[in-house]
């Protein structure tokens, strides 16, 4: 089974903001901070403590040169088997972020993820803006997308959520955690969303290379056909500049367990 029953046991034992504006949400806020290209962490200002008061993720704070790719997966529009066709080739592991129309239109792209050792991560089963939901409502959210995914694929559980447009509060966040979901956020993006104003292949690839920085949890999106293009540029070019690619799985184990084990 994935790892997530490891992460299990050892807990035991032991953006300029892309995709959503910086902005007072009805309920909340949305995730943000001023992109750089100076190849540093970007500053995410007041949201880094809350962020860490309840174990959620924006980025690999260690230092390391780790890259872990993410993509939102709201509905397909023909470039999701591509990309991975590049993941499977290139042996990079990722994190696939899914709605409940994505697992209903594509079940069999679903179960190639899993199968091809992705992490299908939970985007909520309709897409609503939790800082307006009551607890009750986030859960049913969750765990319909859940049960959606354990149909269709060999995954049953979910360990990390992504909040629809990155909106998010102090109550989400401890809500999420009292679920048992890790929040898991992004330090690099840029307007790739947008199907009718696609720039190339080159534009993404330039997006990502300026941005770039140890630890980055990279977000695209699966509807892009210049990230489908790009990505396999991407990845060598980065293993050549001496990054590796990890999964999310291996950003919880690393953080919550001493380092003389996890080097082992």
């Amino acid at each position: 089974m994935r790892k997530w029953i490891v992460i299990t046991l050892l807990f035991g034992l032991l953006t300029f903001s892309i995709g959503v504006q910086e902005y007072e949400a009805s309920g909340g806020y949305g995730w943000g901070f001023k992109k750089n290209t100076d190849h540093q962490v970007p500053d995410v200002g007041k949201y880094k403590e809350i962020l860490e008061k309840y174990g959620a993720y924006y980025a690999d704070l260690s230092g390391d040169k780790n890259i872990y790719l993410t993509f939102d997966n709201g509905y397909e529009q023909g470039y999701t088997e591509q990309v991975l066709d590049v993941l499977k080739e290139e042996n990079v592991p990722a994190t696939f972020f899914v709605t409940g129309h994505y697992v209903k239109s594509e079940p069999d792209l679903i179960k190639r993820m899993v199968d091809e050792n992705h992490i299908v991560g939970n985007h909520s089963y309709h897409h609503p803006d939790f800082t307006i939901l009551t607890k009750e409502k986030m859960k049913e959210e969750l765990e319909v997308l859940e049960e959606a995914v354990a149909k269709v694929s060999d995954q049953q559980h979910m360990q990390y959520m992504r909040p629809p447009k990155g909106l998010f509060n102090e109550e989400t966040l401890k809500w999420s955690k009292d679920l048992g979901y890790t929040h898991v956020f992004w330090s690099l993006a840029f307007s790739d969303w947008n199907t009718d104003k696609q720039k190339g292949w080159e534009y993404a690839y330039d997006q990502v290379m300026d941005q770039i920085h140890p630890g980055a949890i990279v977000l695209l999106h699966a509807v892009s056909a210049d990230n489908a293009e790009a990505l396999s540029h991407m990845i060598k070019e980065l293993r050549k500049q001496g990054y590796s690619f990890k999964s999310l799985d291996d950003l919880l184990i690393k953080d919550n367990i001493p380092k003389e084990i996890y080097g082992l």
